[in-house]
């Protein structure tokens, strides 16, 4: 068993698992509306089932990324392309994933005193062009991508 796509117009409208043959005889529709995705690829990379730890096979991964509803495939590229978060995120060739202006800030989240934050939600804001994190306590600071620090804001 195999995930397929179905893609019409260029975007990806439903997913199933099936047999090659069930596709290729057409019982599911048009054979050529379906394309095969790789449920453990991610990136380009093709990880073991349920981990971030990437397969020895990589002959696995298939079209840069496991397929989604909306998501577009790209027949030059021969990849599934998620759709863009965001403006200002820029498409990574490599990849076929769209990337922020400012890398996402990793965990311990620490403000410009020392003290560590114990964050609600981290999330993009594109407006200020930049990562938001709201605290528990409802603090709202912004990432100092220079100083590599959270930044409280009013």
């Amino acid at each position: 068993m195999a995930h397929f796509a179905k893609v019409i117009g260029g975007i990806v409208q439903t997913i199933i698992v099936a047999e090659q043959e069930a596709i290729d005889n057409g019982s599911q529709g048009d054979p050529n509306t379906w394309v095969q995705t790789s449920y453990n690829t991610r990136g380009g990379i093709h990880y073991q089932p349920d981990s971030d730890i990437p397969s020895e096979d990589q002959s696995k991964a298939l079209r840069k990324n496991y397929a989604g509803i909306g998501y577009t495939y790209d027949s030059e590229r021969d990849a599934f392309i998620p759709p863009q978060p965001y403006l200002s995120w820029t498409l990574n060739e490599q990849t076929c994933l769209w990337d922020s202006p400012i890398p996402r800030p990793t965990h311990p989240f620490i403000d410009e005193d020392g003290a560590n934050i114990k964050p609600t939600i981290l999330e993009w804001d594109d407006n200020e062009l930049n990562w938001k994190l709201t605290s528990k306590a409802n603090v709202i600071y912004y990432w100092d991508n220079d100083n590599q620090v959270f930044i409280e804001r009013g």
